[in-house]
């Protein structure tokens, strides 16, 4: 679990490097709403993927409206923030794209956005991130043909560093047919 009061005595401490003073008026409460923040902002890090998969676990039996072993459940521009992990900077206005082929069974419709979200609440990488939601809607779904895509910009490009501020930053992960079906990739690719 997140440890708030380590957190505020740090955030203190790094207000000190800083060479501010963390009891004047202005930053006397910050390391408090700074550690409420990180409990918020870093729920996703007190689960792992099994844990996320069975707290999401809302699916429904296959019922007549899905015919085809071809069709598709493509859920696009789920929004989404995370913390870049080398670092912890802000990745944002990212979007999330999850496309998966059911098998036997259906997640609902918010339960992937909400999966992309905790997900989302760790430190991160990208990579990772769409690596992770592929992995939570395998366990879910039973379904191995899973593609998760994500734009997103990073403050650590952006804001620092070399300050490419229309920088975005593209990831995609293939699992199952959407890595080999090149008419799979087509589709998630065009967005229909």
């Amino acid at each position: 679990m997140i440890d708030t009061e380590k957190i505020e005595y740090h955030i203190k401490e790094i207000l000190k490097a800083l060479g501010d003073d963390p009891d004047r008026e202005g930053l006397a409460e910050t390391p408090k709403r700074v550690a409420k923040m990180y409990e918020e902002v870093f729920e996703g890090m007190n689960y792992s993927n099994a844990e996320i998969a069975e707290m999401f676990n809302k699916t429904f039996e296959e019922e007549d409206y899905i015919t085809s072993s071809s069709d598709m459940v493509y859920v696009k521009d789920i929004e989404v923030f995370s913390y870049c992990e080398h670092h912890m900077a802000l990745m944002y206005d990212m979007r999330v794209n999850v496309a998966y082929i059911p098998k036997g069974k259906v997640v609902g419709l918010s339960k992937i956005a909400r999966i992309s979200d905790m997900a989302a609440k760790r430190l991160q990488l990208q990579e990772r991130l769409g690596s992770d939601i592929a992995e939570i809607m395998t366990i879910i779904t039973g379904s191995e043909d899973v593609a998760v895509i994500i734009e997103g910009s990073h403050s650590c490009m952006t804001a620092r560093g070399i300050k490419k501020t229309s920088a975005k930053t593209y990831t995609q992960t293939l699992r199952g047919r959407f890595e080999t079906d090149q008419s799979l990739q087509n589709r998630i690719m065009k967005g229909k």
